[in-house]
């Protein structure tokens, strides 16, 4: 018959020996029996009891509370209950990551983020996030919750938007005009991401680009000034005027 001792129970299940010995204080784990030397030894089924105990700890419980539902729960209702415990972390954890990169995305949006700003846009994000679905029907709204760009992500997309409409602010700034290299450039990038994105359905794109002209409040959409979607049309117009003369 198998059996282990309290040191190496702890070594091996990375409880400490106070821990044990307390669980044998209070009746919580009671060594089986004690070998020729006096040692406490720990079978295989106080090993398997261990076992439960640790998971129960790791939702929660109260050590008395454990000693209640050793006997009254099945190692399999015991994995279950942590199962959907993990999945509570993990959901928790996704939460955390979605926002801590939209915030990221964010600051490479604006460059600098006042806590008012960010709070509004947070705000903003909470309470209008998806109005936008409302003006599509049912099956392009599957396609595009699947493509469009967020700023709860980091895919290639979204860094492409957002270095684009980086790029259309610094024209503005420096009193760029649409019709110009920088521009064109814009331009081009702009026709090839929206083809990317929408997968050449041009006339989704173009709906969808309705709807991105209207108020944030409107569409929970990320807000973008009116200034900035208009130079990036007029990039757009200006880019495929140059292609068209191109390939005439």
């Amino acid at each position: 018959m198998s059996h282990w001792t309290t040191g190496q129970v702890s070594k091996q299940s990375n409880v400490s020996v106070r821990t044990l010995r307390y669980y044998d204080q209070i009746g919580l784990l009671t060594p089986s029996f004690k070998d020729e030397s006096g040692r406490r030894c720990y079978s295989e089924e106080n090993l398997f009891t261990l076992e439960k105990i640790t998971l129960l700890k790791s939702l929660m419980l109260p050590l008395e509370e454990i000693q209640n539902l050793l006997d009254k729960l099945s190692y399999r209702e015991i994995l279950k209950a942590h199962y959907n415990h993990l999945q509570e972390q993990l959901s928790s954890l996704q939460t955390s990551i979605s926002n801590t990169t939209s915030l990221i995305n964010m600051f490479d949006l604006e460059g600098e983020l006042s806590w008012k700003r960010i709070s509004h846009l947070v705000q903003t994000a909470k309470h209008n996030s998806k109005k936008w679905i409302e003006y599509f029907e049912d099956d392009e709204k599957d396609f595009l919750e699947q493509v469009l760009p967020s700023l709860s992500k980091s895919d290639r997309i979204t860094q492409q938007y957002i270095s684009l409409l980086r790029r259309i602010e610094w024209c503005q700034q420096h009193s760029i005009l649409p019709e110009s290299e920088a521009g064109y450039q814009i331009g081009c990038e702009l026709i090839a991401v929206s083809n990317d994105t929408f997968d050449g359905n041009e006339e989704l794109m173009n709906k969808f680009w309705e709807v991105r002209k209207m108020p944030s409040e409107t569409t929970g959409l990320y807000p973008i000034t009116d200034q900035s979607l208009e130079f990036a049309e007029r990039c757009i117009i200006y880019a495929e005027q140059l292609l068209n003369k191109e390939n005439e």
